[in-house]
């Protein structure tokens, strides 16, 4: 195949990316951006440009690694989540915009002080963690993950949106806290929630993401569990937890809230009509 092709070639034909995916067409401007660093608006402005040949065999090695299935996120090396961009690695789980009903909801509490504690569980690109700070900058959030390969992406997405205010810590869940005397307004979690024998797990993109980021056992529920249960020994008063979960895991993640003392506890629904996050508050002490 010809190497001389300008960018209306190039983004005129689909190149085998229908089988893969729902969006061929967006994928190659995507592609095409990463490619020359300019954003969307240049493909349009410099359609007759032809492509060097340099960057069409890059292109062209793009296109077969997406064609395997590989999630274009890893293969860029990054991905959009609310207004940030972030960087993706193969140790940490591609952010999905299901995930931005968490901080949605995060953003829109209201707390009767100042100084407001955040807690982000298993923070892995940080996406959460630096949404929420991106719209709330007086909040204090700090955000644990089990790892610091994972952890240093996280640092580095906050360095490349000038977010400076997170404490990063390293380890699993609760772990880094023990023993702190930490206490939090609001702790948040999107925790591996799929059953080890789900069909889907052989599907799509989540075949190339790390397993240790979306399996849980106990039919799923068992990072979930820990996360609730444990969850007042760290939280404010009155405090709120929130979590995503799987869409047919409401009715066992309100039973864990319910069985760990939280009140006021009810299930939001995402985009496509799924419930996808429980919230409750943790009952104040008896007087």
């Amino acid at each position: 195949m010809s190497s001389v092709l300008t960018l209306a070639d190039i983004i005129s034909k689909n190149w085998g990316l229908e089988t893969v995916s729902d969006t061929p067409g967006l994928e190659v401007r995507w592609m095409l951006e990463d490619l020359l660093e300019k954003p969307a608006s240049y493909l349009s402005s410099h359609s007759e440009t032809e492509l060097k040949p340099e960057l069409f065999q890059q292109f062209e090695k793009m296109l077969a690694r997406r064609i395997t299935g590989e999630p274009l996120a890893y293969i860029l090396g990054h991905c959009g989540f609310w207004s940030l961009d972030l960087k993706v690695s193969a140790s940490t789980l591609i952010p999905r915009p299901e995930t931005e009903l968490l901080v949605e909801l995060a953003i829109q509490l209201q707390f009767n002080h100042k100084n407001i504690q955040v807690l982000d569980l298993g923070t892995g690109t940080g996406a959460i963690a630096l949404a929420i700070a991106s719209e709330r900058p007086s909040w204090q959030i700090t955000a644990t993950d089990q790892s610091r390969e994972i952890i240093d992406v996280a640092r580095s997405n906050a360095l490349h949106n000038g977010i400076h205010r997170i404490h990063f810590q390293i380890g699993c869940w609760y772990q880094p806290l023990q023993g702190s005397g930490a206490a939090f307004d609001l702790i948040i979690s999107n925790p591996p929630y799929i059953e080890p024998d789900d069909p889907h797990l052989g599907q799509g993109d989540v075949r190339f993401e790390p397993l240790s980021a979306l399996v849980a056992d106990n039919d799923g529920l068992a990072d979930l569990q820990h996360i609730v249960m444990n969850a007042p020994q760290y939280l404010r008063s009155t405090g709120i937890l929130m979590v995503e979960h799987g869409y047919q895991q409401g009715n066992s993640v309100r039973e864990l809230f319910f069985a760990a003392g939280f009140t006021d506890v009810e299930t939001q629904r995402d985009l496509a009509g799924h419930e996808r996050v429980t919230l409750g508050r943790l009952k104040p002490p008896e007087k």
